[in-house]
């Protein structure tokens, strides 16, 4: 079951077309990642999901109701967290998640307020202000007030921006338990490692078009071999290694001791590495093998893009 479809996607600002006919599906209860750099699209296609703005051309349903035509009713299912928290630093967290229940109408303001403070663990926080909060409580909070009403979607765009690594890690932790509990998430993020760690699905948008999509895994097959880092005890065994390789393999220096080599990733290419080396008498004291990351992809699919292939 899709919690979201898009279709073919079109908006321009101007002369600049920023969605060229993007299309993909959100299955329900997932995670979901749109990848993309500054610029590639992801908080306009978000804008579009959110009713924010319309499209120019092109169809998206979410829980198969049309954005354009019942943005309303798409509203009452869903709840987006922006680049920024939008609480109000004069005001408690409690006093922010009170006040959002009171615009939403809910019966119990007060009591939901208790719920969410115990599920962001900001219950010791709850009757301070919030400008005395931290960039991650800042965001928990955020998405604690974003709860209310509970939308079956919920969007977070680039939601751990900005944050230190234990903030980032805590993110991860409270996303992860909104998928668990039933709420389809629809997460852009710049950070390669994050869509990696928390998406069930990934699409990667760039200048306005989804030049891939699949699981982490599945994008991961679309570079071959793997990368080895041999680490010399000098800078001229360094040398003699990348001279001796070069000619059979692709090989760059990085740093003054260290030469990284890419290989098909068999295990017959990589023996013979190992030969090589052995044979010149030039065998390293330290390796690493390296398999394919997100990064890899996205800059494979982003070159190849540019260079209109």
């Amino acid at each position: 079951m899709a919690a979201i479809e898009v279709d073919k996607l079109q908006k321009s600002f101007k002369k600049v077309d920023v969605l060229k006919e993007v299309s993909f599906s959100v299955e329900k209860g997932s995670i979901f990642a749109l990848l993309g750099s500054n610029g590639a699209g992801k908080t306009t296609t978000i804008n579009i999901l959110t009713t924010l703005i319309k499209a120019d051309a092109g169809m998206a349903t979410v829980d198969d109701i049309d954005v354009a035509t019942h943005p309303g009713k798409v509203r009452q299912r869903i709840s987006l967290t922006g680049q920024f928290a939008a609480v109000d630093n004069r005001l408690t967290a409690r006093e922010n998640l009170k006040l959002i229940g009171d615009l939403r109408h809910i019966k119990d303001p007060a009591k939901t307020a208790v719920r969410l403070l115990e599920k962001f663990n900001l219950v010791d926080a709850a009757d301070r202000p919030v400008q005395t909060f931290s960039g991650g409580m800042r965001r928990r909070l955020d998405i604690a007030m974003s709860l209310i009403g509970s939308p079956s979607v919920i969007f977070l765009d680039e939601p751990t921006t900005g944050l230190d690594p234990e903030g980032r890690n805590d993110m991860w932790q409270t996303i992860r338990g909104l998928a668990q509990g039933g709420t389809t998430v629809f997460l852009t993020t710049q950070y390669l490692e994050e869509a990696d760690q928390l998406a069930d699905q990934i699409a990667v948008l760039h200048q306005g078009t989804v030049v891939a999509s699949g699981t982490a895994s599945e994008l991961k097959k679309l570079v071959s071999g793997s990368r080895i880092d041999f680490t010399f005890a000098t800078e001229s065994q360094r040398n003699e290694a990348e001279a001796l390789l070069a000619h059979q393999y692709e090989v760059a220096a990085s740093d003054t001791v260290t030469l990284t080599v890419t290989t098909d990733g068999t295990s017959s290419q990589v023996a013979d590495l190992f030969v090589q080396l052995r044979d010149s008498h030039i065998e390293p004291p330290e390796f690493s093998q390296k398999t394919p990351t997100l990064e890899d992809v996205f800059l494979k699919l982003v070159g190849t893009t540019k260079e209109g292939k």
